[in-house]
């Protein structure tokens, strides 16, 4: 998806089970910055819901039988799935984070000394150590359009997409997800850090940015710029 002014939800899950796999290797900070990236995007989908004046037990069909007419029923549908993968996924989660604490403060009990890394009696002191260059690039700003949200944001032509809300380099399915978090947050405000080389082939600094989706600026979309995948 090479433009993002109209935005889909796609269809089916796209991430692993939690509970095995890569997940269960994850440092405490890792696994925190995951929940914070499903809980994000957890509310993206909720908004999405809302925009249809849906919610999860709505009935999708007339008193017929027939698919509503006044409604995007497959979207819906795969939203509502994504939502229900989401939640079991982060269940599976929280009980990753529960088994990690839990050896820790038995290891505290033993008189273990602490190690480098290893998890802090104070989680949100790890949460906060989580190196903010984990995620490469994924995407690239191609165009700005004047006074528009992005604009305002300070988004520029040439940066480097590292994160756009929940999304990053490992879930972003071809910018769907932007396009996805772009919809659910109408209004809201979005943190988007990039990556910016200045001069050229000068250093690039880290900057982060805010982002507030909106209708009625005066041109196309909710945002006012083009990006391409990397």
């Amino acid at each position: 998806m090479s433009n993002i002014h109209a935005p889909t939800v796609p269809s089916g899950p796209t991430t692993a089970p939690v509970a095995n796999g890569r997940a269960a290797h994850l440092s405490f900070a890792e696994l925190q910055r995951k929940k914070d990236n499903i809980e994000e995007e957890l509310k993206a989908l909720g908004g999405v819901l809302d925009s249809h004046g849906v919610g999860m037990n709505t009935n999708l069909l007339t008193r017929d039988g027939f698919p509503r007419a006044d409604i995007d029923v497959a979207q819906i549908r795969t939203t509502r799935a994504r939502i229900i993968h989401l939640k079991n996924d982060y269940k599976d989660l929280m009980a990753l984070i529960e088994k990690h604490l839990h050896e820790h403060f038995a290891s505290l009990q033993d008189g273990d000394e602490p190690v480098a890394g290893a998890i802090g009696t104070d989680p949100s002191t790890l949460r906060d150590s989580a190196p903010e260059n984990l995620d490469p690039p994924f995407a690239r700003v191609n165009s700005v359009v004047d006074n528009s949200p992005a604009a305002t944001a300070g988004l520029k032509a040439g940066d480097l997409i590292k994160n756009f809300g929940y999304v990053n380099h490992s879930n972003h399915d071809d910018l769907k997800k932007v396009g996805e978090c772009v919809q659910g947050n109408e209004g809201q405000n979005i943190l988007v850090k990039v990556s910016r080389t200045s001069g050229g082939a000068g250093a690039a600094h880290e900057l982060q940015l805010t982002l507030t989706p909106r209708r009625n600026w005066g041109g196309r979309g909710l945002l006012g710029c083009h990006i391409l995948p990397l």
